[in-house]
């Protein structure tokens, strides 16, 4: 059982090995951020939740199809949104990569 977010931060990496689902993240938090702030904008607020259905759309695609793993926000919801957000963090500073590649040492 993960206890810290430290802890939670080395998994979601390890369940992020691959450099396509980082992308597929990317593709499908940024795709939701432009339209929750196009509805927000449009005061078509209602249309909200699509937010997060075309985020985690394209987020377990990449799961399910590229990494083969259930997506950690089945069980970690919270720490698993701020985590993306996290992780395209670092993969805009180009430091993703190195990030996944010392989680991938640790646990070999």
């Amino acid at each position: 059982m993960i206890k810290t977010y430290a802890e939670f931060w080395d998994f979601y990496v390890s369940e992020h090995s691959k450099p396509l689902t980082r992308l597929l993240h990317f593709a499908g938090t940024t795709l939701g951020l432009v339209l929750l702030i196009y509805f927000v904008a449009t005061g078509r607020w209602y249309f909200f939740p699509l937010f997060f259905v075309v985020g985690y759309a394209f987020a377990w695609f990449g799961h399910f199809f590229v990494e083969k793993n259930r997506p950690a926000s089945f069980k970690y919801p919270f720490w698993s949104f701020i985590s993306d957000f996290k992780m395209i963090g670092l993969m805009l500073a180009g430091r993703m990569s190195a990030e996944a590649a010392r989680v991938s040492r640790m646990n070999s």
